[in-house]
């Protein structure tokens, strides 16, 4: 753990000034993901869309109000009689003393407020209402799995900023010791108890040390660029992340973890939407049954706007079924049928990819956990193999080049533990998520 400290120290002066450079947590990245990344508000914004639209379709059970005015100047014979009817201007005298073939143009203005009520439509309101709140509830879920996917690529990023920065310190450590090599190889040459050449092999080493950590320092700021991105923040801001963590076992079996997948986010949409489409069906059957509706109605007629010098009113009870349609509406019907049978296929298909893919996670998470474990031991012997080969060479027993060969193992060493551990960081993370469960669940 100290060593560990140790690198991280170093990345820390390497990579950016203390004062410029800001150090976030893990779990404040994932919660910074979830309130700020552009996926989760869109799936927000859908989500208050799908409210608003089962709102929508409630109202739709409401008596609905509506008001018109319209105005029409007209010389047609049977209209003028008919308006001067309704505006109660209609003399039976000045009919018979004109001639009613040739009429003088006459202006109306009608007002109407009508108020219609559905009574009966055969279940297709009650089916659309039904759809809007399946969507409704399929908004939901697929909000609060943006959420966990925005976490857990906040997450994924962060684990990669903080892999690529104990690179970037492995690699200049390595370059310190590169570096004492070359002058102690250099000290060598002048008392002549090391050939030129072997100086010359070390000091390639040394260039190439220092490419590597060139291009590892180019590494971190991307991935600190990657990492602004999840979070909805500037990606010139230099972030920094956390020493990268042990990875921690799964708290529970695979059995739970495969039982609590069916509750995934995701899934749960697709069931929500599979509801909905079975309520297509309903719909399409009200096309065979009768509609039946009650509209009551003002009206208010003059020879100017808004005028009443001429008032009825009417209450009208609809009744409608459809004869015929040339069998569209029983064609409609089968589609509906059929598209409900695809839909359960598919998400049946969905469930089993999702149980298939919590296996997979669970085995790459405990692989990646052995490999860890295996590699830290490796660091350790390789390690040990140059401080012996370190103490040889000083004492003249073995060549420049076996202790820069001991010296890259042992990087090369460190480098496979460090990328084991972040992928044990990772998979622990994403088998929580595929689970179903929050991937701070993961969390150590």
């Amino acid at each position: 753990m100290g060593r560990r400290t140790t690198l991280a120290l170093t990345v820390f002066l390497a990579v950016a000034p203390a004062l410029a450079a800001e150090t976030m947590s893990l779990p404040a990245v994932m919660r910074t993901a979830r309130e700020k990344a552009h996926d989760v508000a869109a799936a927000r914004a859908r989500e208050a869309a799908a409210a608003a639209r089962l709102n929508q379709a409630r109202g739709l059970r409401l008596p609905a109000l509506h008001a018109e005015e319209d105005f029409v100047r007209t010389d047609s014979p049977a209209e003028v009689f008919a308006l001067e009817l309704n505006q109660q201007r209609f003399s039976f005298a000045a009919f018979t003393a004109t001639d009613p073939n040739r009429p003088s143009a006459l202006d109306t203005a009608m007002t109407r407020i009508e108020l219609a009520l559905p009574l009966y439509t055969g279940g297709e309101l009650s089916g659309r209402i039904g759809q809007a709140e399946a969507a409704a509830e399929a908004g939901s879920a697929t909000a609060a799995w943006a959420s966990d996917q925005a976490a857990w690529e906040a997450a994924r990023a962060y684990l990669a900023l903080a892999q690529a920065q104990e690179f970037a310190a492995l690699l200049e450590q390595s370059r310190k010791t590169v570096a004492a090599h070359v002058e102690l190889a250099r000290d060598y040459v002048e008392q002549g108890m090391l050939v030129r050449s072997e100086l010359l092999r070390a000091e390639v080493e040394l260039a190439r040390v220092e490419d590597m950590l060139e291009a590892a320092l180019g590494g971190v700021r991307v991935a600190a660029a990657n990492l602004a991105f999840r979070l909805g923040r500037d990606q010139d801001a230099e972030l920094r992340a956390e020493a990268l963590p042990a990875p921690a076992p799964p708290r529970e079996d695979l059995a739970a973890y495969l039982a609590f997948a069916l509750r995934r986010g995701d899934l749960v949409a697709a069931r929500s939407m599979l509801r909905a489409g079975e309520l297509e069906r309903g719909v399409r059957r009200a096309a065979f049954l009768p509609r039946v509706g009650l509209v009551a109605r003002e009206d208010l007629v003059d020879d100017h706007l808004f005028g009443r010098h001429g008032e009825s009113t009417a209450v009208v009870a609809q009744a409608r079924v459809s004869v015929f349609a040339g069998g569209s509406d029983r064609a409609a019907l089968r589609a509906a049928e059929w598209e409900a049978k695809a839909a359960a296929e598919d998400v049946a298909r969905f469930a089993d990819g999702v149980q298939l893919e919590v296996r997979q996670a669970w085995e790459e998470a405990a692989t990646a956990r052995s490999r860890q474990t295996t590699a830290a031991r490796a660091v350790g012997a390789a390690r040990e193999v140059e401080r012996i080969v370190s103490e040889r060479f000083s004492k003249g027993v073995v060549k420049m080049l076996d202790l820069l060969d001991a010296a890259t193992a042992a990087r090369e060493a460190e480098t496979r533990e460090l990328a084991a551990r972040a992928d044990a960081d990772t998979a622990s993370i994403r088998l929580a998520l595929v689970a179903g469960r929050t991937p701070e669940s993961a969390l150590p």
